[in-house]
């Protein structure tokens, strides 16, 4: 289980050294990174970051992945100025921290970025991913939000959000066999409800092996037994994504 010392396991991991290929650009009151694809495209994929924040230079090398797989990919600062979670932080202050980083209040945001991308860029057809307290809010716009036609959660922590499960959009969820922060039972329960509930298409999976943060926050070439799970891990989002944008 969890140490309850540290509230979130969320180490930062390996922590890319990573330019980035896009742009940061001030949408109305919030800062974004946004990388566009190669071609002209109407399909783009809001990407919503974990504690770390929207500069992490790992969030910003999965937001270059999806452009280059053909969607125009932004990751605007959810937490809107407010501080990023750091490693050097006293976890024992991770709670209160978290009470002025609701990933349930983000709705605003969310319409300001989603008219953004209609008519400044051209989309069409919107999803959305997210990491962590980023894959939280995917589970929270996946029940509410009528623009986004799609949603991968990637070890969303699921007690932000327990007990709803009547999604309105096909949504994939991706967990870590040995995550620290979500209990196997969670995610077992998770499903259970999906299964009475869930009108739309949906899948729950289990990486054999991996910890809390494996697509995002691991590197391959330090993790050689771990290489084939991020790989997976990664090109599934992007499947999942391209069956439905």
């Amino acid at each position: 289980m969890a140490n309850e010392s540290r509230p979130c396991p969320c180490d930062i991991g390996d922590r890319f050294d990573y330019g980035g290929r896009g742009q940061e650009v001030q949408v109305e009151h919030i800062k974004a990174y946004v990388c566009k694809a190669p071609a002209s495209t109407d399909k783009a994929v809001v990407v919503i970051h974990d504690v770390f924040g929207w500069q992490l230079p790992n969030t910003r090398y999965m937001a270059d992945m999806l452009a280059a797989n053909g969607y125009i990919a932004i990751c605007p600062d959810f937490f809107v100025g407010q501080e990023a979670w750091k490693p050097s932080n006293d976890w024992a202050s991770f709670d209160d921290w978290l009470k002025t980083r609701n990933a349930g209040k983000i709705d605003k945001e969310v319409d300001v970025i989603v008219k953004y991308l209609s008519e400044q860029c051209g989309a069409k057809k919107i999803g959305v991913i997210g990491f962590c307290w980023g894959g939280a809010a995917v589970q929270h716009l996946m029940l509410k939000n009528p623009h986004l036609k799609t949603g991968v959660s990637l070890y969303g922590v699921i007690r932000f959000f327990e007990g709803r499960s009547n999604l309105l959009h096909p949504t994939f969820f991706i967990f870590a066999e040995k995550d620290d922060y979500i209990p196997l039972e969670q995610v077992t329960l998770l499903e259970q409800k999906l299964k009475q509930n869930c009108k739309v298409d949906y899948e729950v999976k289990i990486y054999p092996g991996q910890t809390h943060g494996f697509v995002h926050r691991k590197r391959e070439d330090i993790n050689p037994q771990d290489k084939p799970y991020i790989e997976e891990g990664r090109k599934d989002m992007i499947n999942w994504l391209n069956k439905y944008l």
